[in-house]
């Protein structure tokens, strides 16, 4: 299965794609990873995306699908994979989609995890404070303020993808706000497995 999961930060995409990853048997792919994996690994889009970054830019569209298309061929995900965190914006799930029918491939799913944004912040303050009551280091993107403004980086370039897939039909919607286990069910539903 070729999953991505769209939702704002906080939202629980990550728990998610990690309980799917155990039970599909499928990697969870992170942009960021593949990108210091095709980096360090020399590969020719490799080479491209570290020029650009070496000069402190922003690694094009092209380069980071060029990488993706890459990492799909390799054998763990041949069938299938999770995206969460890509695309972000219309135009790369445009440049996505081109590439997937390229190989003659599409998605099975787009999962959004529908939010409400005021409860999402206190979440994440919730998350921060049983983070340090436990002793361990409080991630840097769980202080409101940060948060917020990832939120706000969220809505301006990333909920396009909503009104994108759901053109396509392709969009199904979870609630983001019901407990871990009933997120997993209702995504379990909507995969038919």
């Amino acid at each position: 299965m070729r999953i991505i999961l769209l939702g704002p930060p906080g939202a629980g995409k990550g728990t998610q794609a990690v309980r799917l990853v155990e039970r599909l048997g499928i990697p969870q792919l992170s942009t960021g990873d593949m990108l210091r994996a095709a980096v360090a690994a020399g590969t020719p889009v490799g080479l491209k995306a570290k020029a650009v970054m070496d000069r402190g830019d922003l690694v094009s569209d092209d380069i980071v699908v060029g990488i993706i298309a890459d990492r799909i061929e390799e054998q763990d995900a041949k069938g299938g994979f999770i995206l969460d965190g890509f695309p972000r914006t219309v135009a790369q799930a445009e440049a996505f989609d081109r590439m997937l029918a390229d190989k003659g491939l599409k998605l099975d799913a787009v999962i959004e995890f529908k939010v409400n944004e005021g409860e999402l912040v206190e979440r994440i303050v919730k998350r921060a404070k049983d983070t340090e009551a436990r002793g361990e280091p409080v991630r840097k993107d769980d202080n409101p303020d940060v948060f917020k403004t990832r939120l706000e980086a969220y809505r301006n370039q990333t909920a396009p993808l909503s009104a994108y897939y759901d053109s396509k039909g392709a969009l199904k919607t979870a609630d983001g706000m019901r407990p871990i286990d009933e997120v997993t069910e209702a995504i379990r539903g909507i995969l038919g497995r």
